[in-house]
């Protein structure tokens, strides 16, 4: 079992920057791809992004392409996701997710962290 706990949200003003932070409970950090998701209030959750198990590879959605970057350290079991440009668009409460290698959904979640981007 896999325990996810985010940090980092926070208020910031439209063109400013966040870094969230998620760190993982569990010895086998390293066979699960993160996710970083999102929800926006009265929407449906998104996809923000995936880092793979060994980080070599990233996708991120069309919407903040060029401005999130998802890294990780499995040697300290965290996943971070730098938020560069920040539009009032991305307020929502972000939460990170773990994926086992070869499984196709994301089976453990974190509580959320509020991101609140003001205009």
């Amino acid at each position: 079992q896999v325990q996810l706990v985010e940090s980092g949200g926070g208020l910031v003003q439209a063109g400013g920057s966040l870094r969230l932070s998620c760190a993982a409970s569990g010895r086998t950090f390293s066979s699960y791809a993160m996710g970083w998701f999102r929800q926006a209030p009265g929407k449906e959750r998104e996809l923000v992004g995936i880092i793979s198990a060994s980080g070599s590879s990233t996708y991120y959605a069309d919407s903040v392409k060029g401005r999130f970057t998802i890294s990780r350290d499995n040697a300290k079991n965290t996943v971070g996701l730098q938020m560069n440009n920040l539009k009032p668009e991305d307020t929502g409460v972000y939460y990170c997710a773990s994926r086992l290698v070869g499984r196709l959904d994301f089976d453990y979640w974190g509580q959320g962290t509020q991101v609140t981007v003001s205009s």
